[in-house]
């Protein structure tokens, strides 16, 4: 099994910056290493439905981030750490909600389907506010 644990989140105003963390453990990592598993992370408004907003393949060669958020969001990972990243910058209210992380035992691919991911963190919470 692969545990996910997100951290990172807070309370920011209007046009500041998290990074969120996104640490894995388990002992399918143990055999696998992080390596073989594909990260997404996705964002959960109160009332909505879980959207994806960035994923990472194993090796961390590609990325695909979300549209709505090109250019303010970004997606890495140190896999000698166990940990992938989510870097947000110039965050409005619209970004406040629960983020969660995901894993995936296909590293050679990025997706944004809540559906492709079978493991899942408990998410942690963003509020953007004055």
């Amino acid at each position: 099994q692969l545990q996910l644990v997100e951290s990172g989140g807070g309370l920011v105003q209007p046009g500041g910056s998290l990074r969120l963390s996104c640490a894995a453990s388990g002992v399918t990592l143990d055999e696998y290493g992080l390596a073989e598993y594909a990260i997404g992370w996705f964002h959960q408004a109160p009332g909505k439905e879980r959207e994806g907003v960035s994923s990472i393949t194993g090796s961390g060669d590609r990325t695909l981030i979300l549209d709505s958020v090109q250019g303010r969001f970004s997606v890495s990972r140190d896999n000698a750490k166990n940990t992938v990243y989510l870097e947000m910058n110039s965050l409005n209210s619209d970004d406040s909600g629960l983020y969660y992380c995901a894993a995936s035992h296909t590293p050679g691919w990025v997706s944004l389907r809540p559906g492709a991911y079978a493991y899942w963190g408990q998410g942690t919470q963003v509020t953007v506010s004055s």
